[in-house]
């Protein structure tokens, strides 16, 4: 007969296995970078969202980007996407990648190991994912929310920037573009490191004025182009 200590301890050890096996509900929020040579990997993380985009620096050549709601247990990444860069060529709309946690650091071993490193914290004025709304100003026109089909996400975090354009029925990819950005006293800087449209947009620098006011981002300024641009983006929730 088991005493009350062996009993104990088995009930102990039953609880930290079932504990371990769902031990990755939520990955910590954050920004994660991994580099295979010239090859970038850049890894966002907010809430149940992730955005995965690969791209190289130099020469500037943008190779792909998909994203979407996740969940993490049984050291399995299940991934239901919203956009897929690459959906016409492989027509995937989920993915499950083996991943663990060692230290800080997150590895996903899908095709190949990969070992994104958790970048420091740079928390700014419009951190967050934001939805194109409407072109400005606002004067009570029909707005695009979160219920439309077509979408344009735009997903800042720990200085990084990324817009996304997509359609989550017909998974149609209209483009995407990011890098690094600052935000602060009205004044919204993005450092241009891909662009899926025009890799010889990479190294441009732009600059704007934003306000925010509720839960809209007004955006304003002169676009790529040097023609003036005033957006209203709504807070995703």
């Amino acid at each position: 007969m088991k005493g009350p200590n062996s009993i104990k301890s088995i009930l102990l050890f039953t609880i930290f296995i079932i504990l371990g096996t769902h031990a990755y509900s939520q990955i910590n929020q954050g920004v994660y970078l991994f580099k295979d040579g010239n090859v970038q990997h850049e890894l966002k993380v907010a809430g149940d969202y992730l955005i995965h985009s690969v791209y190289e620096k130099s020469p500037a050549k943008f190779i792909k980007t998909l994203g979407g709601f996740y969940t993490a247990e049984d050291n399995m990444l299940k991934l239901k996407l919203e956009f897929n860069s690459d959906y016409q060529k492989d027509s995937l709309k989920t993915l499950e990648i083996p991943m663990q946690l060692d230290g800080n650091n997150l590895v996903l071993d899908g095709a190949s190991k990969m070992v994104f490193e958790p970048q420091e914290s740079d928390a700014q004025d419009l951190d967050g994912q934001w939805l194109f709304a409407t072109r400005g100003p606002d004067k009570g026109q029909e707005r695009r929310g979160d219920s439309r089909a077509r979408k344009t996400l735009k997903f800042l975090m720990n200085g990084r920037f990324q817009w996304i354009a997509y359609h989550t029925e017909t998974f149609k990819f209209s483009g995407t573009g990011g890098g690094s950005y600052t935000s602060k006293d009205g004044v919204y800087n993005e450092n241009i490191e891909f662009f899926s449209r025009d890799n010889s947009r990479v190294g441009a620098s732009l600059k704007f004025d934003y306000e925010i006011k509720g839960d809209d981002w007004h955006h304003t300024g002169k676009n790529s182009k040097g023609e003036p641009m005033y957006e209203i983006w709504a807070k995703r929730k």
